[in-house]
């Protein structure tokens, strides 16, 4: 049987009678992908498999509670995520072209990105393998990849986009 929660009830850090309730809850640790979508289907701890509906407006946040169609409260964590990063040897005054080119490339892919603090962040949304090999096609002279795991903590709201048809 499978446990659906539709009804949000708020956030354990910001509502202090939630975390007064959560001694007997169902958990769930979603990765920071499945906390955007609408329909999520993932097994909590304790194996029981569990449904989430949510609009799709809006992402989880580590703390999270649902109720679910059967009464049981369900309390959401986010895993910790790796990200790409993208950084420069050199300052970039000579590269804006290549980096204009580049950021066109990733969004025609759809593959999030933030930039923040002078580096590149790209959400690894498909085998970072394929993103890599991607970028450097562009062959961009001093240019370094690197990888940082990220907490539910530390979370890097990358934009998300639709094309309207």
């Amino acid at each position: 049987m499978i446990e659906l929660a539709e009804t949000y009830l708020g956030n354990i850090t910001e509502n202090a009678s939630l975390s007064e309730r959560i001694e007997e809850c169902l958990e769930v640790y979603l990765s920071p992908t499945d906390s955007r979508k609408g329909r999520i289907h993932t097994r909590a701890t304790s194996g029981t498999d569990v449904g989430i509906v949510k609009s799709r407006d809006w992402s989880l946040q580590e703390g999270d509670i649902f109720v679910t169609q059967e009464g049981k409260l369900l309390l959401i964590h986010l895993q910790e995520y790796q990200v790409m990063v993208l950084s420069f040897t050199e300052p970039v005054s000579n590269r804006v072209i290549d980096l204009i080119h580049l950021g066109h490339v990733l969004g025609n892919h759809h593959w999030p990105i933030i930039v923040h603090d002078g580096k590149i962040y790209v959400e690894l949304v498909i085998d970072a393998e394929v993103i890599e090999a991607t970028i450097r096609n562009f062959a961009i002279p001093d240019l370094q990849i690197d990888y940082e795991w990220r907490s539910p903590k530390e979370q890097l709201n990358f934009s998300q986009h639709a094309h309207k048809d």
